[in-house]
């Protein structure tokens, strides 16, 4: 007979639905579940079946071909009604619930079935963990067990599945809402930008926008990335050289040179925040009356997993020199380097600034191999 509806039915089949689960690709995890449920319980054939709207599912298996069954052929569909969570049927041409059941009647000849139920976190059933065989059996009460523990595990798993996409779901939500935010807010700076009259205000919105936008493509490559705990910082020091560049007078040129390199978010935030803030003081000081003249970048990743980072411009170096300059971006500048773990050096004068800053890219014993940096001309 065909197993009936369960009484919450809709609520169960949503159950099953919010774990994306079925149709999906065999996993390697599931079927070593049923390998071992079926070899503990000396069982020829063992299922991860789920239970359908109009059919049963097997998510995994062992001893039989068949991808999925109607309902009227599921035993998973009588085990979900179980109040304690477990069915056992010694001998299936004796159950009324089974006797007439084609998968006994016809070709596959099952005689024998115990399933231990999935339930998710909600409380509903929404299939079984199963074995069966081709004769009447009976499982130990450890065998009971073991099922109902490997049923478990099951649950637990796809549990974590869908734990995990729920909560990239989420972070794409927030990471769509940041980026939205920190592009109106980049595009409400550009606007005060144009609208003031006063040079050193417009100059001003110009540095604040820079540093949002900085902002944004850090958050932009993290986004990208397959492992978002880390970017390379080709992609994104190259990125940042060139809006910065796109602030840059029109006779001052930006000439970088990034390795290819894992690094930590805090890393590339902070050597954005020093890329800024230097391009930012070599703008307004160091090329006076249009006088032309080359920013440059260049990290050199060293074999002990830190990295050079020089800094420097050809202009007429800092107002003051380096004992008397103490402005808030090279402030900000020597925070940022200090936050990086990093020594720092500063040189100015008549030919231009220099600023040497050594870091860690990373711990030495996990360091990648390098390839040559690629020279990004702005």
């Amino acid at each position: 007979m065909k197993a009936p509806l369960n009484p919450d039915e809709t609520a169960r089949l949503a159950a099953l639905k919010s774990f994306e689960i079925l149709d999906t690709d065999p996993d390697q995890p599931f079927d070593e579940v049923v390998q071992l449920a079926s070899a503990l319980c000396g069982m020829p054939i063992s299922l991860i079946s789920l239970v359908d709207e109009e059919r049963q599912w097997f998510k995994a298996k062992i001893g039989i071909d068949a991808e999925e069954t109607t309902l009227e052929e599921s035993i998973c569909a009588h085990a979900i009604l179980e109040k304690d969570g477990f069915l056992e049927i010694r001998d299936t041409t004796k159950d009324p619930r089974t006797a007439d059941n084609p998968a006994v009647t016809g070709d596959m000849n099952l005689r024998y079935y115990a399933g231990a139920v999935l339930r998710s976190s909600e409380g509903q059933p929404i299939g079984s963990l199963c074995v069966l065989d081709t004769q009447p059996n009976e499982l130990t009460p450890l065998q009971r067990d073991t099922l109902r523990v490997l049923g478990r595990q099951v649950i637990a798993q796809m549990e974590l599945v869908r734990s995990l996409k729920q909560a990239d779901l989420m972070r794409r939500e927030v990471d769509h809402r940041v980026k939205n935010s920190l592009q109106s807010v980049s595009a409400l700076t550009r606007m005060q930008e144009r609208d003031v009259d006063n040079e050193e205000t417009r100059a001003a919105l110009a540095h604040v926008r820079r540093r949002i936008e900085t902002v944004a493509e850090l958050h932009e490559q993290l986004y990208r990335a397959e492992n978002s705990e880390t970017i390379d910082l080709n992609t994104f020091g190259t990125s940042v050289c060139r809006l910065v560049g796109g602030s840059a007078p029109p006779n001052v040129r930006i000439d970088a040179s990034w390795p290819y390199a894992p690094v930590d978010a805090g890393v590339a935030a902070s050597l954005g925040v020093i890329l800024n803030e230097f391009a930012a003081n070599a703008f307004k000081h160091a090329f006076p009356d249009g006088r032309e003249g080359v920013i440059g970048c260049v990290a050199t990743p060293r074999d002990d997993g830190r990295c050079d980072l020089v800094l420097s411009d050809d202009g007429v170096g800092l107002p003051g020199g380096v004992t008397k300059h103490h402005g808030l971006g090279m402030q900000v500048i020597e925070a940022s380097a200090r936050q990086l773990g990093g020594t720092f050096a500063l040189e100015t004068g008549p030919s231009g600034t220099r600023i040497t800053l050594d870091f860690p890219l990373y711990d030495p014993e996990d360091a990648p191999r390098l390839e040559d940096g690629a020279l990004a001309r702005m």
